[in-house]
This record gives C-alpha cells, sequence and structure tokens, in this order.
C-alpha cells in the first residue's frame, strides 16, 4: 500500500509540482522554533474550527429558507426533522463561540510574547482584520435563525449606524435594505454571510499566513531564530514544522474536539450564552425582550458602549467608543515601545497593565450580557446610578488606557537580557 501510494504521489508531482514545492515550502522545510509551548495551538485550532464553520455552514445552508416568513420555521425544521440536522445546527452554534474563544486566546498569545512587534507588524494587522471579518460575519450570522433575540439584536446594533453624522441614516438604511429590519436584510445578510465575508476570511488567512512564513514565527522568548544558524543553513534552534509541529497540533485538537464534544452534546446552549433562550421564539416586531443583549463574544464593546454617556440624545459617542476599542488594535506595534518581546523578559509594569488588561476586558464582557441594574444604585453621591453603569465606565477607562498609557509604561519597564539563543 505504501508503495503505491508513493507511485501515486510520485504521477501527481510529476505533472503538478508546484503542489510539493509548496508543502515543503511552508511544511516540512518550514522551521519554526523548538520551544513553542501551550499558547501555540490556538493558531491551528482556529483554522480547525473555521473548517468546521465551513462545512456545517454548507450542510445549514441546504434546508435553511433565507425569507422572513419561512426562516424561524427553516430552522425548527432543521432541528426536529432534518436527519442529524440538530447536530449539524448545534456544530455551527458552538462552533461560532468556539472561533471566538481560540480567536481570543491567540491574540491574547501575542500580547503575552510581543508577536506584533517588527518584523511582525503586518502578521498582527492581517490578524486583526480576520478578528473585525470574524465579527462581521457573526453579526450576518446571528440574524438568520430569526429569533427575538436575533431580530431585536440586529434591530438594535443596526441603528447604531444612524447616529453617526451626516451619513447615519442613509447609511442605516443601506445595511438594512429597508427603513425597519425585514426580509430584505435577511437576504442580504445571509448572502454576506455564506458567501461575501467567508471568502474575504479564507483570504486574509491566507494572507496571514504568507506574512508568517515569510518572516518566522515568534517564540516564547521572542529571539530570532534566523540570527543563528547551522553549516546547513537552517535555524539551530528550529525544527521542522512537519512532522513535529503537525503532531503536536494534532494531539493539541483531539484535546479540544473532546471539550467541542462535551459542551455539544451536553450543553449546547451553555445557559443562554451559546443561545439564548429568546431565540427559540419567531422573531416579532412588536414585542420587545426585556433585556437586549448581543452574544458574549461581543459584549465587551457593548459595554464600552453602554458605559459612555448620550450627548444631545445621541448615542454617536459610545458608537464612537466602540469604533475605536476595536481600531486602536490596529496600532498595538507602534504604541509598544518596550526593547523586548516576550513578557518574560519584560519588568511589572507591563505585565501589571497586561493582568489588569485581562481583568478589565473580562469584566466588561460579563456587564454586557447583564441588565444596567444587576448591581443596583451607587447611591446618593453618585447620583443614584447604577452600580453597573459606573462600574462599566471605570472599566472603560481602563481598557483605554491600557493603549494610550503604552508609549509611557513600555518604555519606562524595567526589562531583562534577552538570551541569545532560545531556551527551554
Amino acid at each position: 500500500m505504501a508503495s503505491r501510494l508513493m507511485a501515486l504521489w510520485d504521477w501527481f508531482d510529476a505533472r503538478m509540482p508546484s503542489v510539493g514545492e509548496e508543502f515543503r515550502k511552508h511544511m516540512s522545510e518550514y522551521y519554526a522554533p523548538k520551544n513553542f509551548n501551550f499558547w501555540y495551538f490556538f493558531g491551528a485550532l482556529s483554522i480547525l474550527v473555521l473548517v468546521i464553520q465551513i462545512v456545517s455552514g454548507i450542510f445549514l445552508t441546504m434546508n435553511y429558507k433565507p425569507d422572513a416568513a419561512l426562516a424561524f420555521g427553516s430552522v425548527e425544521y432543521i432541528m426536529r426533522d432534518v436527519p442529524g440536522g440538530w447536530l449539524i445546527r448545534y456544530i455551527h452554534s458552538t462552533g461560532a463561540s468556539a472561533f471566538f474563544v481560540v480567536v481570543y486566546l491567540h491574540m491574547f498569545r501575542g500580547l503575552l510574547y510581543g508577536s506584533y512587534k517588527a518584523p511582525r507588524e503586518l502578521i498582527w494587522i492581517f490578524g486583526v482584520l480576520i478578528y473585525l471579518t470574524l465579527m462581521g460575519e457573526a453579526f450576518m450570522g446571528y440574524l438568520l435563525p430569526w429569533g427575538q433575540m436575533s431580530y431585536w439584536g440586529a434591530q438594535v446594533i443596526v441603528n447604531l449606524f444612524s447616529t453617526i453624522p451626516l451619513i447615519g441614516p442613509d447609511l442605516a438604511i443601506w445595511i438594512r435594505g429597508d427603513y425597519v429590519v425585514g426580509d430584505a436584510t435577511l437576504n442580504r445578510f445571509f448572502a454576506l454571510h455564506v458567501v461575501a465575508l467567508p471568502l474575504v476570511l479564507l483570504g486574509l488567512v491566507a494572507a496571514h499566513i504568507l506574512a508568517l512564513h515569510d518572516v518566522g514565527s515568534n517564540n516564547p522568548d521572542g529571539v530570532e531564530i534566523k540570527k543563528v544558524k547551522g553549516p546547513d543553513g537552517h535555524p539551530l534552534d528550529g525544527i521542522p514544522f512537519h512532522p513535529y509541529y503537525t503532531v503536536k497540533d494534532l494531539a493539541g485538537a483531539v484535546l479540544f474536539m473532546a471539550v467541542f464534544c462535551v459542551i455539544l452534546f451536553f450543553v449546547p446552549e451553555m445557559g443562554g450564552y451559546f443561545l439564548e433562550y429568546n431565540n427559540f421564539i419567531p422573531a416579532d416586531p412588536l414585542k420587545t425582550p426585556a433585556h437586549i443583549a448581543p452574544v458574549w463574544y461581543f459584549t465587551p464593546y457593548y459595554s464600552v458602549l453602554r458605559a459612555v454617556p448620550p450627548l444631545f440624545n445621541s448615542q454617536f459617542p459610545g458608537v464612537l467608543a466602540m469604533g475605536i476599542a476595536t481600531l486602536i488594535l490596529f496600532f498595538l506595534p507602534w504604541l509598544d515601545r518596550g526593547t523586548v518581546k516576550s513578557i518574560r523578559y519584560r519588568g511589572g509594569l507591563y505585565k501589571s497593565a497586561l493582568a489588569i488588561f485581562v481583568f478589565t476586558f473580562l469584566m466588561l464582557g460579563y456587564l454586557g450580557t447583564e441588565p444596567v441594574t444587576v448591581w443596583g444604585q451607587a447611591g446618593a453621591w453618585l447620583g443614584n446610578a447604577d452600580r453597573a453603569t459606573v462600574a462599566a465606565r471605570i472599566f472603560t477607562v481602563l481598557y483605554f488606557a491600557f493603549f494610550f498609557l503604552m508609549p509611557w509604561y513600555t518604555a519606562r519597564d524595567k526589562t531583562r537580557p534577552v538570551p541569545e539563543r532560545v531556551t527551554m
């Protein structure tokens, strides 16, 4: 069997040698640092989840009806009558949250080890573009079940665009395709979710990987392994990505799929965080849910939106703050003035700032899932403002302080010497 497979490969390689060349360039002859740790699983896991989402999405579209009168019923038909339809739907909904989990952890690894610093600025920019595209993809897909939370969540988010001065009202109509969220909105969101944004996402992922393989992977020490090479021209501190890291990533994928399957088969709604109970109720334009909140992966930015008070009865300041909160990620490579990449050799200032930032982001995420009255009143000394609103404002300030003060605290941080070679 092995000899027949090799003969088949030789036949294919003789007729399309570029495939073998690309495999060698990006896999078997691509040298990665030999000290990758746990945090380096999540890039490969992101690709795995992307494949899961594409495959499960294809099967969902075979029975889904992008029609305001039929969409909710088609989802129920998939769940109840299509053989294995409930499984495909839960795979897709669980995969959406899993995608953001692995992407957030992948981005956190970049913050830990300075993977956004020179010469990897372009890799980071492509990564942020992937993140924003993924947010758009998730938002478009969130409307498709046509449940109460889908409908009203989309209504609220699209209406936020109408607060932009001058172009806002026309922009909101252009996004909806109508004066209200309706059939036209559902059709265009379906087209964007199924065709347009996945193509953009795949292109950005390819660009992200190509940029990574051109400059080489970062590592937990922040050492450039290309500086020290052996007689054969290969980095002394590197090993071929295949088979060493393909096997390691396979082990990580098995563990990830085990956790994924536990959630999928036992708690697919995850207590309402992955699938809200209101989304099992058909969309009703005449009945507003008591509490409208986006899915958990949007809630940190939703908290920023709610934390900023309106100006002249306009929510535009909050929308602007929410936009800046996402777009500021692009400037991270130039905001960080530190002389070292890895947190292993940074001082207390950066470590403390990163710890506060992670806590802040988690708290903003939690507050975004809850009504503003979740913690009661703050007292007369704060004008009887809601405690949750006050807390969200404090955490919003801390969120922006992490970025805007970064040039100051990274330039003054006391760092330790970085070794010439990677450490194990």
